[in-house]
């Protein structure tokens, strides 16, 4: 069979790696799945979503100048509908021209409501609360020991 790009075929999940999954194709040849292909949704483990001996779905999307074949799980399957599509449309509805430059009542942030976003995954806001106060306290922790470290130094405990 001749593995050509674009093509979508049926594959078997051969070996695991922190950097995709490889799979072999019709024909004795193999491919990989990096792991930016695997799913839609952030992938941080493949072995989250794959297996090995597990038959996949795959579309070859390159083959290189070595005759290595990448290849796509996600661009072989259908996209997941848009969950922000919905969440612009409403901060549309929303903004107005009233005097408070929004179309909610005085006294009330234009913001999205916790209503308004999927319960299974953090916002985007969430996301950058949470990397700050870790960031802030990696830093901390860093000022706290040099400090510590160039008191000894000068002779202080």
């Amino acid at each position: 069979m001749d593995l050509v790009v674009g093509a979508v075929v049926d594959g078997k999940v051969t070996g695991i790696m922190k950097f995709g999954a490889f799979v072999s194709l019709p024909g004795g040849k193999s491919g990989l799945v990096h792991i930016s292909e695997i799913a839609y949704s952030y992938v941080s483990e493949v072995s989250d979503f794959l297996k090995e001996g597990q038959e996949v779905k795959v579309k070859i999307i390159g083959v290189d100048e070595n005759g290595r074949i990448n290849l796509s799980i996600k661009k072989a399957q259908e996209p997941p509908a848009q969950q922000q599509a919905p969440r612009r449309r409403q901060f549309n509805q929303n903004a107005g021209s009233e005097g408070n430059g929004g179309g909610k009542p005085a006294g009330q942030p234009r913001s999205f409501t916790k209503a308004a976003q999927p319960a299974a995954e953090p916002s985007f806001e969430d996301k950058l609360k949470q990397f700050m106060a870790d960031s802030d306290s990696k830093i901390s922790g860093i000022k706290q020991y040099s400090d510590r470290k160039s008191n000894r130094r000068r002779g202080g405990r």
